[in-house]
């Protein structure tokens, strides 16, 4: 709202107004107050409507201060800082300030307090507020002006001057004094009210004279060509339309000026002119007009536009505190006379009544107070339209006044601005645009009043301009249809971005895996190359090596020819043959000594090195017999010194040593020193027992060139350590020790630990769990991954079941995943190292939308069970509402249970009208004096005895036991799921315009919108049948729960059957002991009998003894 700014009319403006300079004997209560009110006040600035309190009265700048005497000061020493804080605490409560202004006074030192206590204890109400209205009744007395002694209690004083006696004492009598003239006791504000009412009337009456005599003047001068037309029409021409003022409002008395004077006059100008004005003169001489001219003659009341005009000041003064404000505000009649003294001629009265009037409707529900009041205004004044009189006076001004057109100005801003309805501000702006306000503001826009321009300028930045809006509003509504359409197409542009760049990564990642199998096999290629290198010198270093040892041993052959050759001829023919296999067996032996050593170990996986390698040598010869015992004295060959004696004998059984004459052997293929730039091969190392595989990644011989791991020799570790025992704790299987000869175990071996050191481990980026979960899931949907992208594609149900798209639905990657994955494809990673899962999951998250696919997917799939679940649910609370509603039997038995409780009740609480149903639980509670059975039980059985008809009323409640297991607002909730389901699918089926996808789509909508819009229409007839049946049972519908209401039928019905029951059965088992009882009874009176009749047979066997032994003893 824009600022609204109002005026402060001081108590020197009341003084000036209409000129009304009356002595008055409170005139130093008047200069006391110094601006303090009983409350706040509408002080100069803008208005808010939080405040409650208006100092409509005072001037701002304090002006009017009475300043003690210094022998008055004197005279009243201060007292002591807690009385003089005590005391000024009172003067404040006495005062009623707001919170604001009371705590700019608490700030006052101590002697500003002691003067405020002081001038504050000097004001002492003159007279009681019965005083005044005592007078004020006695005016609106129409036998008053006949009654002497009235006359003498109004004394000399106008009613002019006992209303500004009334105002003086309003505003500067303490709050309590207020408080007294608007009790119950004096109803002040209703005596001033009924005396404004009855001056209002006096001058719309003077009014409308003054327009008949205003227009009869001007047919006048119409008919005589304006010949003394301004003589006749007097000072009639400066009376504005709708204005006060008239023939009766000058002098004390109206009538007699009209009467004596200028009737007078004008009669006989007119009968000059030979023409007669019967309605005036009718009127004028009228008895109701005589007779108030009379009363007002004689009670020497003051004019009605000065009356009415103190009556306003006295509205306001009452108005300055928050009781008084809220007394107006809840009187109606007060609010309309206010409005209507808009009529006065005085334009500062017209701004002073409407400074109240915006003062009202800036609190809450003032607003329609104020519109109420205008309303009344149009019917009594007859308008056209509602604010047509006071934009007349805005307009149409005989003479410009700031301060009415800012109070103008200003009361129509609240009016129009301080509404929050939009629509309802566009209405009453629109009314005084009707009244042409707009135009009018655009002529004054320039004015040179800045408080003027202040208000026509916030009225003017806050007005709407409902087709500026409206365009906005379309323009705002083709922009977003414009975005959302770009949205939607930089979303498919993104998506086709992205599959680009899936299909980039993809190209650059095969290109990358292309590169590194090519300098793999290049390297793979220079090894083998390197190892045949190496197989090469060492062939060449083993020939070179067999020819030295072919020549030695030719050499050595040579000597022992030689040697045999020198020795004597006898051993040499006696010995031939020992000799020659003695020769033959060292030759033999040297030779198999002299064989090569078994060549090395193959090279892994090289067909060059297994090819260079050299054939195994031939199978060693068998060794020859023992050669027989030497001569003595002849030496073996071979000996160290090489000299044929020796006085030592040799073994008999010694083989012959060659030692000597036998080459180093080679040496071993695997510790041969490589060339520069080789690596040397290491051995296998045979084991016992099998052992556990140590899952590491291993290196490849051309990943350790330049790291540690060329510096190192394990082989050494192998003699420090031994290894038996850690077999013995670390070997697995029970099949006994390995074979170390095996060819076939070293092959395995050889190609196992191949593979393993070849084959690179699988990457996942998927968490353990995760992955875990994906491959059971991949394994219970069994279908490949292109089929399954392809059914998502198609949305095709057949293709892919129900419970695979629920399946799918958990399996959807996160956002987190579908983030990883896009990193490894942009870092170029090779695809083919991730699992299966990963692949799998890889190719789900290229999918577009592929979560809202499936969500449309298993809401199609399931949209029909849905219905088929919910349309019964809907279809018992409706059938259980309406047939407990219209259950007779039921409100029977319920007035029967209204009939106990109250017989129950009404002497302790009182009788009852009705009771809810959750009391029906209670009958259970209410036990009889024995505790054996409860109210109920009573019920029911009287129910039986009194009214049979009644005890089946259970079968007119149809549909209550499922209606009791059906929660309301759960239903509520699944038909808007189903309602969002389908806005899904509308709004798939319009991103895909073409295709077979778009036909699937429209089948299902055309099948399935017509059933969803169905079961809507039934579950609002259910809420509305359950909402007339819980308020039709005297429950709030606001916050029942359908399955706790019906619950609680369920089970008064079964306590009622469970109940009855329980009495027929406490019957039968009454009726039974009752029976039993009877029967002993009779058992017992048989059993008396039976024991009398022997009594009396044995009496009456004593009997006949006794008469027999008198008969005997007579007899003898």
């Amino acid at each position: 709202m824009g600022a609204v700014k109002s005026r402060t009319i001081t108590s020197a403006d009341v003084d000036a107004d209409e000129q009304l300079q009356h002595p008055h004997p409170h005139a130093h209560h008047h200069s006391m107050r110094n601006g303090h009110q009983h409350n706040g006040s509408i002080s100069s600035g803008t208005l808010q409507k939080q405040d409650l309190r208006y100092d409509i009265g005072c001037s701002s700048q304090y002006q009017h201060v009475r300043q003690p005497s210094l022998r008055s000061r004197s005279q009243q020493p201060m007292p002591t800082t807690d009385e003089l804080d005590r005391r000024f605490a009172k003067v404040l409560a006495s005062m009623d300030l707001p919170p604001d202004k009371a705590k700019l006074l608490r700030n006052y030192d101590d002697e500003k307090k002691w003067d405020m206590i002081c001038d504050q204890e000097m004001v002492q109400a003159k007279d009681p507020p019965s005083h005044y209205l005592s007078k004020l009744r006695t005016y609106l007395d129409p036998k008053a002006s006949r009654s002497h002694r009235k006359r003498k209690m109004v004394g000399e004083s106008t009613s002019t001057q006992v209303l500004r006696d009334l105002e003086i004492s309003l505003r500067t009598n303490h709050i309590e004094w207020v408080k007294e003239f608007l009790d119950d006791t004096n109803q002040g504000l209703d005596a001033l009210v009924d005396y404004l009412s009855f001056r209002l009337q006096m001058m719309r009456h003077e009014q409308r004279l003054q327009g008949v005599l205003c227009a009869s003047e001007e047919r006048l001068n119409l008919t005589n060509g304006g010949d003394g037309g301004e003589m006749v029409m007097g000072n009639s021409s400066s009376v504005s339309p709708g204005g006060g003022g008239g023939l009766l409002s000058h002098g004390n008395s109206a009538g007699h000026g009209l009467a004596n004077g200028t009737l007078d006059s004008r009669q006989q100008h007119t009968m000059s002119y030979g023409f007669l004005r019967p309605t005036i003169a009718d009127a004028l001489d009228s008895p109701s007009l005589k007779r108030r001219s009379r009363h007002i003659a004689k009670l020497n009341m003051g004019a009605a536009t000065d009356d009415i005009h103190v009556s306003i000041m006295c509205l306001r003064a009452i108005m300055n505190n928050k009781y008084g404000f809220n007394m107006v505000i809840q009187h109606r009649e007060a609010i309309n006379c206010i409005a209507l003294s808009l009529i006065h001629k005085s334009l500062r009265t017209k701004a002073l009544v409407l400074e109240l009037l915006a003062a009202i409707c800036l609190v809450k529900g003032g607003h329609e107070i104020i519109l109420g009041s205008f309303d009344n205004f149009k019917d009594v004044c007859q308008e056209k339209r509602r604010f047509q009189t006071l934009m007349e006076y805005f307009m149409n001004f005989e003479a410009f006044n700031i301060d009415f057109m800012v109070a103008c100005m200003q009361f129509m801003n609240i009016v129009v601005h301080s509404v929050e309805d939009m629509n309802y501000r566009v209405h009453l702006q629109y009314e005084f645009t009707a009244l042409g306000l707009d135009k009018y503001l655009e002529r004054i826009r320039l004015t040179e009043s800045e408080e003027l321009k202040v208000q026509i300028s916030a009225y003017l930045d806050n007005v709407f301009d409902v087709a500026a809006l409206m365009e906005d509003s379309e323009t705002k509504t083709s922009a977003l249809e414009r975005v959302q359409e770009l949205e939607d197409q930089l979303e498919r542009e993104i998506d086709r971005n992205s599959e680009f760049l899936y299909k980039y990564a993809e190209l650059e990642s095969e290109n990358l895996t292309l590169k590194t199998e090519r300098e793999q096999l290049a390297m793979i290629r220079q090894k083998q190359e390197e190892d045949l290198t190496v197989m090469q010198r060492m062939l060449q270093h083993n020939e070179q090596e067999l020819k030295k040892r072919d020549t030695l041993l030719h050499t050595k052959n040579m000597e022992l020819q030689t040697l045999t050759r020198s020795l004597p001829r006898s051993a040499s023919s006696g010995d031939g043959s020992l000799a020659n296999g003695g020769l033959m067996a060292g030759s033999t032996s040297g030779a198999a000594s002299l064989t090569l050593p078994p060549p090395p170990p193959p090279m892994p996986a090289s067909p060059t090195a297994s090819l260079a390698a050299p054939p195994p040598p031939p199978p060693p010869a068998p060794p020859a017999p023992p050669p027989p015992p030497m001569m003595p004295g002849f030496s073996p060959l071979g000996s160290p010194s090489g000299s044929l004696t020796s006085t030592a004998p040799s073994p008999p059984h010694a083989p012959p040593m060659l030692s000597s004459f036998q080459p180093p052997p080679p040496p071993v293929a695997g510790f041969m020193p490589a060339p520069d730039g080789a690596m040397t091969i290491k051995r296998k190392v045979p084991t016992k027992y099998k052992l556990p595989t140590l899952n590491w990644i291993a290196l490849k011989p051309n990943q350790v060139r330049g790291t540690i791991f060329n510096e190192l020799d394990d082989e050494k570790i192998f003699k420090q350590i031994d290894f038996n025992e850690f077999e013995e704790r670390f070997k697995i299987g029970i099949g006994g020790a390995l074979r170390n000869g095996s060819s076939g175990t070293e092959v395995d071996g050889s190609l196992q630990s191949s593979k393993r050191f070849k084959r690179p481990d699988n990457v996942s980026l998927l968490e353990h769990t995760r992955l875990r979960n994906i491959a059971i899931s991949r394994r219970k949907l069994g279908m490949p991954i292109d089929d399954v992208i392809a059914a998502i594609h198609s949305l095709d149900l057949k293709k892919l079941s129900l419970e695979n798209v629920e399946l799918l639905q958990k399996m959807v990657p996160t956002d987190a995943e579908v983030k990883s994955y896009k990193e490894y494809i942009i870092e170029r990673k090779d695809q083919q190292l991730l699992t299966e899962e990963d692949k799998f999951m890889l190719q789900l998250s290229r999918v577009e939308r592929i979560s809202s696919k499936l969500a449309i997917m298993n809401y199609m799939g399931n949209f029909v069970d849905s219905v088929h679940l919910i349309s019964p649910q809907v279809q018992s609370i409706a059938g259980a509402s309406n047939s407990l509603k219209q259950s007779r039997k039921f409100k029977a038995v319920l007035e029967i249970v209204l009939a106990f409780g109250n017989y129950l009740n009404s002497n302790k609480r009182g009788p009852a009208y009705g009771f809810k149903l959750q009391s029906l639980d209670t009958l259970i509670d209410t036990k009889s004096t024995d505790k054996r059975s409860s109210l109920l039980h009573y019920i029911v059985a009287t129910i039986r005895a009194k009214f049979p008809e009644l005890l089946n009323f259970e079968s007119e409640l149809y549909g209550t036991d499922k209606a009791a297991s059906v929660a309301l607002e759960n239903v509520v909730a699944d038909v808007q799921e189903l309602e969002k389901g389908m806005d899904l699918v509308r709004k798939e089926a319009e991103l895909r315009v073409k295709g077979a996808q778009t036909h699937i789509l429209r089948d299902f909508l055309n099948n399935s919108e017509d059933k969803l819009k169905k079961i809507k229409s039934d579950l609002r007839h259910a809420q509305e049948a359950f909402k007339e049946c819980v308020e039709y049972f005297g429950d709030s519908s606001r916050n029942a729960d359908a399955a706790a209401f019906f619950a609680l039928i369920v089970r008064f019905t079964r306590a009622f059957k469970q109940h009855d029951q329980e009495n027929e059965q406490r019957l039968r088992l009454e009726k039974a002991a009752a029976l039993a009882a009877s029967k002993k009874e009779s058992d017992q009176v048989l059993m008396r009998n039976k024991v009398n009749q022997k009594k009396q047979q044995q009496i009456h066997c004593l009997h006949d003894f006794a008469n027999q032994q008198q008969k005997q003893l007579v007899q003898s």
